[in-house]
C-alpha cells in the first residue's frame, strides 16, 4: 500500500445519533455535526450538547481487535456570527472542550479568535464558506493556527496540487459527494430575500431549487420590460430571462467525483468529505459505503487506474446514479470548470428504487417482543436474527413479493425477493408493512449475516 494514501479520511455527515452511527457502519472515518444555533443546519437537525457528548462517545469507543477508536467527531460552529451569537458561544466552546471533539469547523474570524481565547489547544478546521481559494489564503489561516483548510469547491485539481505543493504539511480537505450550491461555496442571500430565512445562519430555503415560470408584464417599476419570471409558489418577481432549455435556471446538479478517486488521492488532500446532514440513512449507507470501497480499491492497488480499478468504481456511480434520488452528477470546478453542472430539466431524478428499511439491533429486537416467548432472538450477534430472520424497521412500504436488495458495509449487496414478513410486536404474519411515525418492525427470512444499520431497498419500477 502506497504510504502517501494511508491518511486519507472519508468524512461523513451526521443529522442525528442514527445517522451518524450509520454513517461508521459504513466506513466513514469521521463525521461532522453541529447544534442549530451555530451550524449551517437548522433544520432537520436534532442534535444537543448532551447528544454532541454521546456521539463523541460513540466516536471513541476502542475497538478490542484493532485497539483504534471507531472514529472522529467535529463540530460545526461556522455561521457568519452577528453580535447576538457571541452571548452564547463561550459557554458553547467550554462544553466542546470538556466534551473533547476532535476539531471545530470555523468559518467566521470572530469566532475563531473566541475558540483560541477559550480553548488554545482546539483544532480549527477552516470551513468551505470562507472561500479560500489560493495558496496564498491558506498560508494567511495556517498562521492564525488552522490545522485544516476546507478548499473552496469551485477550485480545479491542478489548482489544489500547486497549493498542496507550497504547504505540505498543513491538511486539506475536497468535496467528492453531494448537493452544489449555485452561489459562490455556498454563501447565497436569496433565501433571506424571499423569505426572510438566512442560508448564511444555517435555514436556507433553497430557492435555487424552486421552479421558476415565465411571465409576461407591461410594466414594472416605471419600465418597459415584457419578461420577468415568478417563483411559484412565492409572488416575488425577477427581472430574469431564461431561454427555451427550461426554467430550473438556478439548480445546480450533484457532484459525485467518485470515478475520479485515483487522480484526486494523488493530489496529497488529506480528507474526502460528503455533504448531505439533512439527508437520510438511506443516503449514507449507500454513499459512504460505495465511497468507502472505492477508496479501498485504490488503496489495494496503489493508486494505479488499471482496467480493473475503472471497472470497479463505474459499477460504483452506476449504483449512486440509478439507486439514489438526486438532481444528476456533474463534476463540478474540479475537472470541468462547472460546465455542464446546470439541471435544467427538472428539480431532481426520480431513482427505480426505494429506501424502505434499516436493519435493527437484536437488543431493540428483543425490546418490542417482551415475554413472548415463541420468538427468540440470537442476542449478541453480529447480525439482527429472529429465529434465523431479520429484524427490519420499516421506512415507506415494504410488501411480501417485493424485489429487494439489502446493502451491507463495504457495499457488499444482496439480492432477494420478500417471501414473508412477521410483525415482531405482534409475532402475527402480514403481507404489507409500513413506516412513517414509529414504524413497523417487521422480520424477514433469511440465510445470511447482515450487520446492524444496513439499509434496504426495493424495486418500484
Amino acid at each position: 500500500m502506497n504510504k502517501k494514501f494511508k491518511k486519507i479520511e472519508l468524512l461523513a455527515p451526521a443529522g442525528n445519533l442514527e445517522k451518524m452511527k450509520t454513517a461508521f457502519a459504513f466506513g466513514a472515518d469521521a463525521v461532522y455535526l453541529g447544534i442549530p444555533d451555530f451550524s449551517l443546519r437548522v433544520r432537520i437537525n436534532d442534535f444537543t450538547l448532551s447528544k454532541i457528548k454521546e456521539a463523541t462517545q460513540y466516536a471513541h469507543k476502542v475497538n478490542p481487535s484493532t485497539g483504534l477508536r471507531t472514529g472522529k467527531v467535529y463540530v460545526t460552529v461556522n455561521i457568519f456570527a452577528h453580535n447576538e451569537h457571541f452571548k452564547k458561544l463561550p459557554s458553547y466552546i467550554k462544553k466542546l472542550k470538556e466534551i473533547g471533539v476532535d476539531g471545530l469547523i470555523i468559518s467566521d474570524p470572530g469566532v475563531m479568535s473566541e475558540v483560541k481565547k477559550l480553548w488554545p489547544k482546539a483544532r480549527i478546521h477552516l470551513s468551505t464558506q470562507a472561500n479560500c481559494t489560493n495558496a496564498t489564503a491558506v498560508k494567511f489561516w495556517q498562521k492564525q493556527g488552522v490545522s485544516r483548510i476546507i478548499l473552496a469547491r469551485e477550485l480545479s485539481l491542478s489548482e489544489i496540487k500547486e497549493i498542496k505543493s507550497q504547504v505540505p504539511k498543513l491538511e486539506l480537505e475536497c468535496f467528492i459527494h453531494g448537493a452544489l450550491c449555485m452561489s459562490y461555496s455556498g454563501r447565497c442571500f436569496l433565501s433571506k430575500f424571499f423569505n426572510d430565512r438566512n442560508a448564511n445562519l444555517g435555514d436556507c430555503s433553497q430557492p435555487c431549487r424552486w421552479k421558476y415560470t415565465r411571465m409576461a408584464r407591461k410594466k414594472m417599476n416605471g419600465t418597459n420590460a415584457s419578461e420577468f419570471i415568478k417563483a411559484k409558489p412565492h409572488e416575488e418577481i425577477l427581472e430574469l430571462v431564461e431561454d427555451t432549455s427550461g426554467s430550473y435556471i438556478l439548480n445546480s446538479k450533484d457532484l459525485c467525483l467518485i470515478n475520479r478517486l485515483p487522480e484526486i488521492m494523488h493530489s496529497g488532500v488529506s480528507s474526502f468529505k460528503i455533504e448531505g446532514r439533512a439527508k437520510s440513512v438511506y443516503y449514507l449507507a449507500n454513499v459512504v459505503g460505495a465511497y468507502r470501497r472505492a477508496i479501498d480499491i485504490v488503496l489495494e492497488n496503489k493508486g494505479k487506474q488499471t482496467t480493473s480499478v475503472k471497472k470497479e468504481l463505474n459499477f460504483l456511480y452506476k449504483e449512486l446514479e440509478e439507486k439514489l434520488y438526486h438532481r444528476g452528477y456533474t463534476e463540478g470546478f474540479m475537472f470541468n470548470q462547472g460546465k455542464e453542472a446546470q439541471n435544467l430539466a427538472n428539480s431532481h431524478n426520480l431513482p427505480k428504487w426505494e429506501f424502505c428499511g434499516q436493519v435493527e439491533s437484536p437488543a431493540y429486537a428483543k425490546a418490542l417482543v417482551g415475554k413472548q416467548k415463541s420468538i427468540k432472538l440470537k442476542v449478541g450477534s453480529q447480525s439482527s436474527k429472529v429465529n434465523g430472520q431479520l429484524s427490519v424497521r420499516v421506512h415507506n412500504t415494504m410488501k411480501v413479493g417485493d424485489r429487494i436488495e439489502i446493502v451491507r458495509p463495504d457495499y457488499d449487496i444482496i439480492k432477494m425477493k420478500v417471501k414473508n414478513m412477521i410483525n415482531i410486536k405482534t409475532n402475527k404474519e402480514i403481507k404489507e408493512a409500513h413506516g412513517g411515525g414509529s414504524g413497523d418492525v417487521v422480520a424477514l427470512e433469511i440465510n445470511e449475516d447482515v450487520p446492524e444499520y444496513s439499509v434496504i431497498r426495493r424495486r418500484v419500477t
